[in-house]
């Protein structure tokens, strides 16, 4: 399952629409900023969590480069930029600030879609999946929780929520959105058996499990605070 987050910025709500929709059909989960200074604060507040960012480079306030500069300082997340130019001498300057792509507009969201994917599978495959949570360590190589350095048992599918609830951190999920992510789409069950895994899930982190908070009228997220 991919959950991967991605950053999109562009200042045509329309446009930031269509790659959502195409990136969401694929699993990954998405952030969005419609200006510069927006992507800038956006990033900053979750760069532990954002995979890859969509970058556009004609913005208001701050541009694509003045985005891009600021973030290389710092960070060397895979970027793709997104243009309406499409002159070779853009493209090289892009590559000389650190873009790992660069497309021009218009194109085909197919197209970019297969290239995100190429690029998170090239920048993450030597690296251990391995990630903690205030305590709750989840290794996803050996599919194993502990909590506080103790190994606690999960079955399968309370494994497999807590970590999407975990790789969403701080965004509310609906039942229905859960359901379709682990229980996958051909599931008709009653959504209640959410409730009842939620249940047991915080039962076995003990302390930990107040991260999973109850979202009236939603369903869950898992918060740490």
């Amino acid at each position: 399952m991919v959950n991967n987050c991605i950053l999109i910025v562009d200042d045509e709500a329309r446009m930031r629409k269509l790659i959502k929709d195409f990136l969401t059909a694929k699993g990954y989960s998405i952030l969005e900023a419609e200006d510069g200074e927006q992507a800038i604060e956006m990033f900053e507040k979750n760069k532990n969590k954002i995979s890859l960012i969509l970058l556009d480079v004609m913005m208001p306030k701050l541009d694509g480069w003045s985005v891009l500069r600021q973030i290389r300082q710092e960070s060397k997340i895979p970027i793709i930029m997104l243009t309406a130019r499409g002159e070779e001498q853009d493209e090289l300057f892009g590559f000389e600030l650190g873009v790992d792509e660069y497309i021009s507009k218009p194109f085909s969201p197919k197209i970019l879609v297969a290239r995100v994917e190429a690029i998170l599978k090239r920048t993450t495959k030597d690296t251990t999946e391995i990630r903690n949570y205030a305590g709750v360590e989840i290794d996803k190589d050996g599919r194993t929780v502990k909590v506080d350095g103790k190994t606690i048992e999960l079955s399968l599918r309370e494994y497999e929520l807590l970590t999407y609830l975990v790789e969403n951190e701080n965004i509310a999920l609906s039942r229905d959105k859960i359901l379709n992510n682990v229980w996958n789409y051909d599931y008709y069950g009653d959504s209640r058996t959410i409730d009842s895994h939620v249940k047991k899930i915080r039962h076995k982190l003990g302390k930990k499990g107040k991260y999973i908070k109850t979202v009236r009228g939603i369903g869950y997220k898992f918060e740490v605070k």
